[in-house]
């Protein structure tokens, strides 16, 4: 039996809702500001198309995650160096958490809105496991590291959603200065001299 493909007005709909949810989460102050009625409004759909598509506001949100993360989650699974599985480690995972904390500094109220939808912990979520899952195995492959899994924790703090946005909005550190102090940090835990020593 061949796989049904969505109706053409069910991939428009859900393209728009998308669309439209990207704008207000780029848009809004808070990303508790953006409800579903929002989005549909903003979509041109009836909340009940937003609902059978997505389910409830988390699951739009973690589908607007994935799809803004989706280039990054290709460079990282098949794309070339520095991101690609063919680099070695003491150079990936610094440019794995770069790349992560750029994602997170262009979609701040997209990325708070996820990290605070996880419930009581934002560890237990599946987009959390892959990335530490991920950073331990490559962890685990520098010579003198003793522990992969909590420098895996360790660095992926350094890029949580509350963190970036509490340094880019209130305490205002430029992008480029919080990227080099993310790969300063990240030098100390795999053992290197950090930048420009």
């Amino acid at each position: 039996m061949t796989e049904r493909k969505p109706r053409k007005d069910a991939a428009r709909n859900r393209a728009a809702v998308l669309a439209a949810a990207d704008t207000l989460f780029v848009r809004c102050a808070r990303p508790d500001d953006v409800t579903m009625a929002d989005v549909a409004a903003a979509a041109g759909v009836g909340k009940g198309t937003l609902f059978r598509a997505f389910g409830d506001r988390t699951g739009l949100i973690k589908a607007l995650y994935e799809a803004r993360l989706e280039p990054i989650e290709e460079a990282v699974t098949t794309g070339p160096p520095p991101l690609g599985p063919g680099t070695p480690p003491p150079q990936r995972v610094p440019a794995v958490l770069d790349a992560l904390l750029c994602f997170k500094l262009d979609n701040r109220r997209l990325a708070l809105a996820l990290e605070g939808a996880g419930g009581d912990s934002p560890y237990g979520a599946a987009y959390y496991g892959r990335w530490h899952t991920l950073l331990r195995t490559m962890l685990e492959q520098v010579p003198g590291l003793a522990d992969g899994d909590f420098a895996a924790h360790a660095l992926l703090a350094a890029v949580r959603a509350d963190l970036v946005e509490h340094l880019a909005g209130p305490e205002g550190v430029p992008r480029e200065r919080m990227r080099a102090q993310l790969a300063d940090f990240t030098g100390q835990v795999l053992g290197a001299a950090p930048a420009g020593a």
